[in-house]
């Protein structure tokens, strides 16, 4: 391999990797090298959707990072899992499919990143996208991913919650990754035909079938090769070899918002004082490398349910026996989904334009790593405030690309993210005891209903509140000195460098972020290839007119409860 040269090296077959293996190699004329340190996602539990949280409790699919103390939640240390398989993150993630609202896209552009606006950037959300229901001005069927609602929101604590949101004030949506994301509606997830639609399943596999793509998988990248300030190759370790490898275009790193910001300073890119720090040579300094991480939060509310309709009666082994049989015989019934099909994005105050609360709506009470939370029936709803202003780093701590990162998001440091977890407390509260959910709404169990005042609430996130899994931003697209890429995605100062993941983006949207890295790998394939990019979409966007004179978009119609 020492001998071997391709026009384009990718490292990290993930999210946005394999989407571009897919894209680059569609020009015949690409040699294109795509290298994973995991290996094969052909797990049952990987492509079956209900067993969402084995893989990413397993360390051969995962890398099972964690933070340092965060001192800002009574210093736990943070779970947080990374792809590492074929797919990456879209191979261990909960396939829940949501861009994110309009104005995140257009903050993007604000912050920097021109043409990264919603205009821009719907054009590429559809052609990754293959709707399973009838495509429209913002929806496609054309696209290699597949996108649905599961099982149609067969449960009826599903339709309970949506309609207890409208009961509380707040919009029904019925596509809020269309016209309009505010409100309570269905709730799409990366699903086709009962199977997880990673972008292994549908980027990677059909482009492995090229003579143009090589894939390489256990393979550890050291660093990028440089050059001066060019990019020429990578090294990397692969079963016990160190292997140099050359770039005669370009190497992109895609290995994710831990991995990338990592490599680049294993490579001598990155802020000086880091890298004299982790004793590794300067070649670049770049003070943005690492710096900006962002991440959602969220936390569980926890109700008994009254009627034994919920899924915490499908827990038993011979029960889950039974759906396993099922999905493997015919690809359908509770195995083919990831069990959130309702939710709900809503503003958590006045003045707040678009908003920054997400539910995910669970008919269940259960934590993610599968386990019941209580005996009994019982439901939730996943609630976080996604628009933080805290910030984190990723640092490496030598120069050994075996030793794992300092990761520090520092959790609600910003007041106005501490706030934000009250509204969800007392929204949410007032939501689930609308009339809708009365037949099934039992006792509340968590929170809990003696947690009450401010320093309750702060007592109770401190220690309850989970990551969302949605690292981001720490190698941000922009032009200001802590920006690390430019809006085409080359890394500033090096020549032959690309950054493609969700490490990119300037701020974090108000979603999960799977489907904005696909699209924005989507994107990045054309500037990449040099190709004419597809036209911005004027498409119109609801926005609450009343959003500086109240909170919710209509007055409420209170429960008695």
């Amino acid at each position: 391999m020492n001998s071997e040269k391709f026009d384009y090296i990718i490292v990290g077959a993930g999210s946005a990797g394999c989407v571009l293996a897919n894209r680059l190699t569609e020009d015949s004329n690409n040699s294109v090298l795509l290298i994973e340190t995991g290996g094969s996602d052909k797990s049952i539990f990987i492509q079956m959707p209900t067993a969402l949280s084995i893989p990413m409790n397993t360390k051969k699919y995962a890398w099972q990072f964690e933070t340092q103390p965060e001192p800002f939640l009574n210093n736990r240390r943070m779970h947080c899992p990374r792809g590492k398989v074929l797919g990456g993150s879209s191979s261990i993630n909960g396939m829940v499919y949501v861009r994110g609202h309009a104005k995140d896209f257009d903050e993007w552009q604000q912050h920097g990143a021109q043409e990264w606006d919603y205009a821009h950037c719907l054009p590429y959300f559809k052609k990754s996208e293959d709707w399973a229901f009838s495509a429209n001005e913002y929806r496609a069927k054309s696209g290699p991913l597949g996108v649905n609602n599961g099982n149609e929101m067969k449960n009826p604590l599903y339709r309970a919650f949506i309609n207890a949101g409208v009961e509380a004030g707040y919009f029904e949506t019925k596509d809020y990754n269309g016209e309009q994301q505010e409100g309570f509606g269905p709730m799409h997830m990366t699903v086709k035909n009962g199977v997880r639609s990673s972008t292994a399943n549908a980027y990677l596999r059909p482009a492995m079938a090229r003579n143009n793509l090589t894939v390489i998988t256990h393979a550890l990248v050291h660093k990028v090769l440089l050059d001066g300030k060019k990019a020429v190759g990578v090294r990397y370790e692969r079963k016990g070899k160190i292997v140099d490898v050359k770039a005669n275009k370009e190497v992109v790193l895609s290995a994710g918002p831990v991995g990338s910001p990592h490599l680049l300073q294993l490579s001598g890119i990155g802020p000086k004082a880091v890298l004299a720090a982790a004793n590794i040579d300067v070649k670049h300094d770049l003070p943005g490398v690492g710096q900006n991480l962002q991440d959602h939060l969220e936390f569980y509310f926890q109700f008994k349910c009254k009627k034994p309709i919920s899924l915490n009666g499908k827990l038993d082994w011979f029960s889950k026996l039974k759906i396993g049989v099922r999905w493997i015989l015919t690809k359908k019934g509770l195995g083919a989904t990831n069990h959130f099909e309702s939710c709900g994005f809503i503003r958590s105050k006045v003045s707040v334009e678009w908003p920054d609360l997400q539910y995910h709506f669970l008919p269940a009470a259960m934590r993610y790593d599968g386990k019941e939370a209580f005996a009994g029936h019982g439901f939730q709803v996943h609630i976080g405030h996604n628009k933080p202003k805290s910030r984190g780093h990723i640092k490496a701590l030598s120069a050994d690309p075996k030793a794992h990162p300092e990761i520090l998001f520092n959790y609600l440091e910003h007041e106005d993210d501490r706030e934000g977890f009250r509204a969800c407390v007392r929204l949410t509260r007032e939501i689930i005891n609308q009339p809708a959910l009365d037949e099934y709404r039992g006792e509340e169990i968590q929170p809990g209903t003696s947690i009450q005042s401010d320093e309750e609430i702060d007592t109770f996130v401190r220690e309850f509140v989970e990551s969302a899994y949605h690292p981001s931003c720490s190698c941000k697209m922009g032009t200001d000195e802590l920006a690390v890429v430019d809006p085409q995605t080359r890394v500033h100062g090096i020549d032959g460098l690309r950054v493609v993941d969700s490490s990119i983006f300037p701020t974090i949207p108000n979603g999960n972020l799977n489907a904005p890295t696909i699209m924005v790998a989507e994107r990045a394939a054309d500037i990449i290839r040099g190709r004419e990019l597809l036209a911005p979409l004027n498409a119109k966007v609801t926005i609450d007119p009343n959003w500086q004179q109240q909170q919710r978009s209509a007055i409420p119609k209170r429960s008695t409860n």
